[in-house]
């Protein structure tokens, strides 16, 4: 019993004794921890605290004081000295840059756009291939167009790219029709079913659209030809109404409708039908008549030829 004051009085030693080898660190917002390092990490530092507990304490809630206070423990330096501030007047000076000079590409002068083509080579072969090109755009337009291919391209040699302008905005000349002479022919004789045996029917050599000979007494032929007329539904009602009857007249029954397709000529009595594309014709084969279907586009030439006495 009489040991118990004195085991009491040695833990109330020992106690005075820790706290009096605690730390007190001051933190930056000016209040102050007193404990034990328990351990350190990178994220910051747990302390035992005098009242017996334990908190963990980030290192950028101490004060530069703290941390420096901190630093000179080597187990605890490298934790806390990336969060102390070097004054300005501690801090390494920066090398300063050295410019070097460099030598720079003189700037042409300011110049025309015509200027700089013709001042350099790919400028220069630029303009080649674009005069090239005007001579080509010249000659489609003259063949386009059917202009003199000569004067066409001289034009755009005195005056590139405007000269083909000119020539393809002016109208394309209509060129006109040629007029062929009617080739010299022997006459043929058809023989026309109905009619007296003596008379003879003679197709002579006649002009294309020419009008009937007035000193002959006769009906000079007609003839016309594709390329120099247009064969359709309109042509043929406008020029050979007559022919579309069943019967005709006096002038017309002295008229010989001739027909000539790529398979040959033939003779026609009359127009039995006619639609857009084709007509159906009354056509004499010797002593027969048959109705034939003739598209317009296989028609070559049609004659109108008179009966000679």
């Amino acid at each position: 019993m009489r040991n118990i004051p004195g085991i009491i009085f040695s833990f109330w030693l020992c106690g005075l004794l820790l706290n009096s080898r605690a730390d007190t660190f001051p933190l930056a917002d000016g209040a102050a921890l007193t404990g034990d390092v328990v351990k350190t990490t990178d994220a910051g530092m747990m302390l035992h605290l005098g009242d017996n507990t334990y908190t963990n304490v980030p290192w950028t809630k101490f004060s530069q004081e703290a941390l420096k206070q901190l630093s000179s423990q080597p187990k605890i330096k490298p934790f806390v000295e990336p969060f102390i501030e070097i004054p300005l007047s501690q801090r390494p000076q920066k090398p300063a840059v050295k410019i070097n000079e460099v030598s720079r590409l003189e700037l042409p002068p300011r110049q025309s756009l015509l200027g700089a083509l013709f001042s350099s080579s790919p400028g220069l072969f630029a303009l080649l291939l674009l005069y090239a090109a005007n001579f080509y755009a010249a000659y489609e337009i003259a063949v386009v167009r059917l202009r003199p291919k000569g004067l066409v391209l001289g034009v755009a040699a005195v005056l590139p790219i405007l000269g083909p302008i000119l020539f393809i905005a002016l109208p394309q000349p209509v060129p006109a029709a040629p007029v062929e002479a009617a080739p010299e022919v022997d006459p043929v004789t058809f023989a026309v079913p109905g009619e007296p045996a003596s008379e003879d029917l003679h197709v002579t050599g006649v002009t294309p659209g020419s009008a009937p000979a007035a000193d002959t007494g006769q009906a000079a032929g007609q003839v016309f030809k594709r390329g120099q007329f247009t064969f359709n539904r309109r042509f043929i009602e406008s020029k050979f109404s007559g022919f579309m009857g069943q019967t005709r007249s006096a002038a017309e029954a002295q008229s010989v409708f001739i027909l000539t397709t790529a398979s040959g000529p033939m003779i026609v009595e009359r127009i039995t039908q006619i639609a857009a594309a084709d007509m159906q014709v009354q056509v004499v084969l010797g002593e027969t008549r048959q109705e034939v279907a003739v598209p317009f586009a296989d028609i070559q030439e049609i004659q109108i030829q008179s009966k000679d006495a």
